[in-house]
């Protein structure tokens, strides 16, 4: 049997992982405002099982120099503020959809067709969706 003092740690190491996560989140979404992202969406995936993160965020924006603005923005102002680098990116070659993977949250910043095209929030319409303005 564990000695209590080692349940308060991990109570405590949770706890420091969410706030980390809910800053990170925070961050990209206002990241996203300040660049002029429109039709913001995230989606909690959490009581998903299939799913590969634990939130999408979803943006557009009206040009390919826009897409990538955003993007970079976003990893700018994360490195920044959280201190944490993506695990991944993709697509700032061609700017059409751009994926910023920070393994829990996952975003998307799309030019119009390609989010039209690709319907992410109908392919995982069952998460909790939530607009940001």
């Amino acid at each position: 049997m564990e000695p209590l003092s080692a349940l308060k740690e991990r109570e405590k190491s949770t706890i420091t992982r969410l706030t980390r996560n809910a800053k990170i989140f925070k961050t990209i979404i206002q990241a996203i405002l300040d660049k002029k992202g429109e039709h913001i969406i995230s989606l909690d995936l959490r009581k998903i099982h299939e799913a590969a993160a634990d939130f999408f965020i979803i943006c557009e924006a009206s040009s390919t120099t826009q897409v990538k603005a955003i993007s970079d923005y976003i990893e700018d102002q994360v490195k920044k503020i959280c201190g944490e680098s993506p695990y991944k990116h993709e697509g700032k070659q061609v700017a059409q959809w751009v994926l910023i993977d920070y393994v829990n949250i996952v975003i998307h910043v799309m030019h119009p067709e390609s989010r039209k095209f690709y319907q992410l929030e109908e392919m995982w319409s069952d998460a909790v969706s939530q607009i940001h303005e």
